[in-house]
């Protein structure tokens, strides 16, 4: 078994890096909190095999307290360190702003000073990751990053103030860095030394990252998702859905209904086209069309059904019978008309995907019926 020593557990990072860890197995982790005391440390040294240092001060009520906060407390660790004598891999999350010329930015510097010291004096692994901002799940919004600022009064319909919209900000996304830090502690990655960095490192334009999040509030009730494609837009997603108010978890569909049985649109994509869902009524079909360049999917997942198809210059009718108990999805090519019947006793569900969203001004849909000769 390995022990972990997390300072600041309870914080931002602290959170997702303790509950990693303990998914690690065989793995325990000591939890050092704003509770406790800075006499337990020493003991909280000894039992450990590892330590990562993320305990600090960022908003305290005097300039003071960065020092005290930062460099004092980060100079008590190492010593704490260099008297257990084992020489213990210390991890160390600090700040692209040490070394700046103000109270926080000279405090963390002296932080990594009291690390690099213990690193030379007694030849102990240290890693000093200046991070940007981090972002992601748990973040505190008017605290720890402006995403979850945005992410919550957006998220709320509250106001945003952007200040400086063309400002470049610097992201780390919290899973990113969890990775590297655990790998690190767990002995799975031996970075350079000092200065590793978490990869990857996102910029973008503080008014872009504001228009960004609140395309997600806007396309939410329109079934619409982002470019996923993109591992920033993605991590921003993941990041503002886990700001969403308890009671917004769920809302309606535009659901659109007929003697047929009812259509409604689960989720588009201008990259990915659209998935939809439709209720048949026994003995009913849906189609009699064909697609000059459009693709679709369909799969029954209840009830039974026969999906037909014709090419629209041949007579010869393809039938592929599909129902909820050898689910399968059929491939719909372009240039073929086709159509769905539920032919069983009970209603038909079907989930359709078509690889592009449904344009009513260029729809590339021509109604013909499967079964007309040609």
């Amino acid at each position: 078994m390995k022990t972990v020593l997390v300072t600041g557990a309870a914080g931002f990072i602290g959170k997702h890096i303790c509950l990693a860890l303990k998914r690690w197995g065989d793995v325990e982790v000591l939890e050092f909190l704003s509770s406790n005391s800075i006499e337990e440390i020493p003991g909280m040294i000894s039992r450990a095999d590892v330590v990562i240092h993320l305990a600090g001060v960022n908003r305290p009520k005097t300039e003071e307290e960065f020092e005290s906060g930062n460099a004092g407390f980060t100079s008590m660790l190492c010593e704490g360190l260099k008297s257990d004598g084992r020489n213990l891999p210390l991890i160390v999350s600090s700040t692209i702003q040490a070394g700046k010329d103000n109270p926080y930015g000279q405090s963390k510097l002296g932080a990594e000073k009291a690390a690099i010291a213990y690193h030379e004096e007694c030849g102990a692994p240290v890693y000093l990751y200046r991070l940007p901002n981090v972002f992601g799940k748990w973040s505190r919004p008017m605290y720890n990053t402006v995403v979850a600022t945005f992410c919550h009064n957006i998220s709320r319909g509250l106001p945003v103030t952007v200040n400086a919209p063309e400002a470049m900000l610097q992201l780390t996304y919290i899973d990113d860095l969890v990775a590297e830090f655990v790998a690190v502690a767990m002995g799975e990655k031996s970075p350079a030394q000092p200065y590793p960095e978490v990869s990857p490192i996102h910029t973008i334009l503080l008014q872009e990252l504001c228009d960004t999040i609140q395309s997600f509030e806007d396309n939410r009730r329109l079934s619409k998702l982002a470019d996923l494609g993109d591992p920033l837009t993605k991590a921003l997603y993941s990041t503002y859905l886990s700001f969403l108010p308890k009671e917004d978890f769920g809302y309606p569909v535009d659901l659109k209904t007929d003697d047929r049985g009812w259509l409604f649109e689960l989720v588009k994509s201008d990259a990915a086209g659209q998935i939809f869902v439709s209720k048949t009524k026994p003995g009913i079909t849906r189609g009699h069309h064909y697609h000059d360049s459009k693709v679709e999917k369909f799969c029954v997942i209840k009830g039974k059904g026969t999906i037909r198809f014709r090419h629209v210059l041949e007579n010869e009718i393809l039938s592929y019978p599909v129902d909820d108990e050898t689910i399968q999805v059929v491939d719909i090519p372009p240039g073929l008309t086709h159509s769905i019947e539920n032919t069983g006793e009970e209603e038909m569900i079907t989930l359709f995907w078509a690889n592009e969203i449904f344009d009513p001004n260029h729809p590339d849909t021509f109604f013909v019926k499967v079964d007309e000769s040609v």
